[in-house]
């Protein structure tokens, strides 16, 4: 019903900068929260940033004051903005969204990854 789509992942040299872009299409009612994740290999997924509608950002300490999470409410589009980029920054980066499809039917959808790779 809900389609996730991220894009703008790519390979970049350590200290520049990225911006993910995840947009959420199908049946949409209301967008209560969008979330980023990534994980490295042999990782376990982690949350990297979160936003709840009409609330503020949280992030992992591992990024804080380098990334910033948006939400464009008329796109239903959400981004990551990434900055001074260090290798261990270098996973796959998933979307996440809580989306009510009608007033009581509220689920969990993820996006398939997009990857970022920050050579030293």
């Amino acid at each position: 019903q809900v389609q996730l789509v991220e894009s703008g992942g790519g390979l970049v040299q350590a200290g520049g900068s990225l911006r993910l872009s995840c947009a959420a299409s199908g049946t949409i009612f209301r967008i209560n929260a969008m979330d980023w994740y990534r994980q490295a290999p042999g990782k376990q997924r982690e949350l990297v940033a979160q936003l709840v509608s009409g609330g503020d950002p949280n992030y992992a300490d591992s990024v804080k004051g380098r990334f910033a999470i948006s939400r464009d409410n008329a796109k239903n589009t959400v981004y990551l903005q990434m900055n001074s980029l260090k290798p261990e920054d270098t996973a796959v980066y998933y979307c996440n969204a809580n989306i009510n499809t009608l007033p009581l039917r509220r689920g969990i959808y993820w996006g398939q990854g997009t990857q970022v790779t920050v050579s030293s």
